[in-house]
C-alpha cells in the first residue's frame, strides 16, 4: 500500500493566505476565519484527489479555484501535495520568474 501524501505549503503561499485573511479582517474581523478555513480545507482535500483539478499554465502544476477570486497553484508527487502559490485571480500567472514560487 502506498504511503499517504502529506500537504506542504511553500512560504510564499502561506504568506499570501495570511495576507488575504488580514485584509478581510481589517474590514470585518468576524468574516476572516471563514475564508481561511475554506481554503485550508480545500487544500487538505487535495490529498485524496490531487489530480482532480485542471493543469496549470506552468507545466507540472495544477490550479484549484477556491473561490472566484482565489486560486491555489500546486503540484503533487509520490510523497506530497505542495501548495506553490495562493493567488488572487487578478495576479499575473505564471510569474515572470519561476524563482518567485
Amino acid at each position: 500500500m502506498p504511503a499517504a501524501l502529506t500537504l506542504e505549503w511553500r512560504p510564499q503561499a502561506r504568506t499570501a493566505l495570511l495576507a488575504i485573511v488580514t485584509y478581510i479582517a481589517e474590514d470585518n474581523p468576524d468574516a476572516a476565519q471563514g475564508p481561511k478555513d475554506e481554503i485550508e480545507a480545500k487544500a487538505k482535500a487535495l490529498l485524496t484527489h490531487p489530480k482532480l483539478y485542471k493543469s496549470s499554465r506552468v507545466e507540472g502544476t495544477r490550479e484549484l479555484v477556491v473561490r472566484p477570486n482565489y486560486v491555489l497553484v500546486y503540484w503533487e508527487d509520490s510523497r506530497a501535495v505542495t501548495i506553490l502559490r495562493m493567488l488572487h485571480a487578478a495576479q499575473q500567472w505564471p510569474p515572470a520568474s519561476r524563482r518567485q514560487w
